[in-house]
């Protein structure tokens, strides 16, 4: 029951079109080792798939960080004001997505986090969107949904 449930809660995409130009990608310092892992995990995967690499955004990064931290306090799953948020940190593009996952023990990797995206029709088609190019990932550690030492994980992504 409980890896069904870590299962389902991974299996949350959106993506919309965003209003502005692009701006340019700026590498973020201060990217954590689970949130490198993460986006290792991510860029593997695309090169894989024939795709340039995401590199990191500041305001992404920024975004990615204070939903996850919302949600972890919340003790919430979910995109909540997506638009709104990205606005509030001034995210650009022509299209932005976003992929929430949470898991813990072995479900809580970045492999096995990225292995859940790309099994879900709507977390691929973002992982593998060929027009994304930035991203911001947060990968932060808590109590979530009545468990200790849970990876609470999102992905915001702008192209």
């Amino acid at each position: 029951m409980l890896r069904l449930l870590l299962v389902l809660a991974a299996l949350l995409a959106l993506a919309i079109p965003a209003l502005g130009s692009a701006a340019a990608t700026r590498s973020a310092a201060g990217v954590s080792a689970p949130e490198s892992a993460v986006l290792r995990e991510m860029n593997r995967v695309r090169a894989s798939h024939g795709l340039a690499p995401l590199r990191v955004d500041r305001r992404l990064q920024r975004a990615a960080r204070a939903h996850t931290r919302a949600m972890l306090a919340a003790n919430a799953f979910v995109h909540g004001s997506f638009g709104p948020r990205m606005n509030r940190f001034r995210v650009t593009g022509s299209l932005i997505g976003e992929n929430l996952a949470w898991g813990m023990g072995d479900r809580g990797t970045a492999r096995s986090i990225v292995a859940a995206w790309i099994a879900s029709p709507p977390h691929r088609a973002n992982l593998l969107g060929a027009r994304y190019r930035r991203i911001g990932v947060a990968d932060l550690v808590g109590h979530f949904q009545g468990y200790n030492g849970v990876r609470v994980v999102t992905a915001d992504f702008a192209g």
